[in-house]
């Protein structure tokens, strides 16, 4: 009984029973009705027969003869019929009953005087002298002698032999109703009903496998795709998208595991290095103390710093990658000249560039469009683009910082592009991975390996992509682009 199936079909089942005996008490009560109308209409001038016959009243009182010619006549014809002689208001004068008792005095005579007006068209229920309370069917007539009226005669037309029989007959109508019509319509019903139901539970039963299926760890069951636009149809569409996005962030869930493994292994090796440095050069000033020279403790201390440095933006980066990851940071959007920005950035690289021998090239067209961003951030992209350049351009090398207005794209675009060893093309696609530099072991090379990673969030949180170019072999070129700000 915990299926959807046989609970349906035990609420059709009842539902279909109580129809079915409301509709045989319906029938039953519309049989009798239409009994007793007939019975009414084809005896409606009973009454009036029987006075033209044998006259009720003689000079005034009670005629007890003519009741008896009564009783030997019509009712040796008609047993079902009683008669009863009323005063005009109603009260009960005389009687001819068989094996009955008449407990009333006097019945209602609006219904004798509507009977009588109408001549018996209409269907009237009158008062049964044998039970108080109770309405039968009957036939009346008015008595009027020298023109006045005298009373009425009234007779009911359903006798208590005749209740008794009809009862009877009632008992045995029902039992062949219901044995004959109820039982095979019920049947055939049923029938009907369980194999009904057995279909439109069909999809259902299948949807309540899959999700099963799926419970128990087969996360590759789908519903068969339904081609009705009922609810079921969209419950099994919404079961199948609610798999599938089940599915995709549990890869995405993986990928982060591994992404959080490589993090913690990432930032455990390159915390260690730092550290174990600081941490080798204080316990040797620690333990030669004073046997150490001036310029022995200058240079200590000078690693010893650079490599707090190192340890502090490595920590920094860390922490700004994960802002921006987790979508914490803030954009404090602002319009204003890249050129500028552009022009001050490379004022900052010059010494750095010089130093190495390296020319840093400024080619930005003054007539760029404003732009709106968050200033910080998009100097942080520079800066780590420019810094990156002039790590691994080679000595007597050259940087080239372009910016102009695309006229394809309608974008502000930029570029920094430096020569070198470039990148081989299997690493183009992991550049941007956290943690992923091209000859990290190569000698004057330092980084966190975080500066691309930085870079490229930024440049998402601002819409924007970018793309890096190289022949593997003579240079390295960065490009991205931002939206010219729209005037008002």
């Amino acid at each position: 009984m915990k299926s959807l199936y046989w609970r349906i079909s035990l609420v059709f089942t009842l539902v279909m029973m109580v129809v079915g005996f409301t509709y045989i008490l319906i029938t039953t009560i519309a049989s009798k009705n239409y009994f007793l109308e007939t019975t009414q209409k084809l005896n409606a001038s009973v009454a009036e027969y029987l006075v033209k016959e044998a006259p009720p009243f003689k000079n005034g009182e009670v005629n007890e003869e003519a009741l008896g010619v009564i009783m030997h006549s019509m009712m040796a014809v008609n047993p079902s019929i009683e008669v009863f002689l009323l005063d005009p208001d109603g009260e009960i004068l005389s009687f001819v009953v068989l094996d009955s008792k008449v407990k009333l005095k006097r019945v209602d005579i609006n219904p004798v005087k509507e009977f009588i007006e109408t001549r018996g068209a209409k269907f009237i229920l009158g008062d049964d002298p044998r039970a108080n309370g109770y309405q039968t069917i009957f036939s009346a007539t008015s008595v009027i002698e020298d023109g006045k009226l005298l009373g009425y005669v009234y007779i009911t037309l359903a006798s208590e032999k005749f209740e008794e029989v009809a009862a009877g007959l009632l008992g045995s109508y029902w039992l062949k109703l219901t044995l004959e019509s109820f039982l095979v319509t019920m049947v055939v019903a049923l029938l009907i009903g369980f194999i009904l139901t057995a279909l439109l539970t069909k999809n259902l039963r299948e949807i309540v496998k899959t999700v099963s299926k799926f419970k128990d760890g087969d996360l590759q069951v789908r519903i068969p795709e339904m081609k009705t636009n009922s609810e079921l149809s969209l419950l099994a569409s919404t079961f199948n998208n609610m798999a599938d996005n089940i599915l995709h962030n549990m890869d995405e869930l993986k990928k982060v595991d591994s992404l959080r493994r490589e993090l913690i292994a990432n930032v455990s090796h390159d915390l260690r290095n730092p550290l174990a440095v600081i941490n080798g050069y204080v316990e040797t000033m620690m333990i030669k103390g004073d046997q150490i020279t001036e310029s022995e403790r200058e240079q200590y201390l000078k690693i010893i710093s650079d490599s707090s440095d190192r340890l502090t933006k490595l920590v920094a980066d860390l922490f700004e990658l994960s802002k921006l990851e987790s979508g914490q940071m803030q954009l404090k959007l602002e319009p204003f000249r890249i050129q500028e920005l552009l022009f001050d950035a490379c004022l900052k690289f010059e010494l750095l560039a010089k130093a190495k021998k390296i020319d840093l090239i400024a080619d930005i067209s003054p007539s760029l469009p404003v732009v709106e961003a968050d200033l910080y951030l998009l100097d942080r992209v520079i800066q780590n683009l420019i810094d990156n350049a002039v790590k691994y351009a080679p000595e007597n090398g050259k940087i080239t910082l372009k910016a102009f207005y695309c006229e394809t794209t309608y974008k502000v675009c930029v570029s920094i592009k430096n020569t070198g060893s470039g990148i081989p093309q299997k690493d183009l696609d992991l550049l941007f991975e956290r943690y992923y530099m091209v000859d990290r072991d190569k000698k004057g090379i330092e980084g966190s390996g975080l500066g691309l990673a930085i870079v490229k969030k930024i440049l998402e949180v601002h819409n924007s992509n970018i793309q890096v170019f190289s022949d593997s072999s003579t240079f390295t070129e960065f490009v991205f682009e931002l939206d010219p700000m729209q005037a008002n």
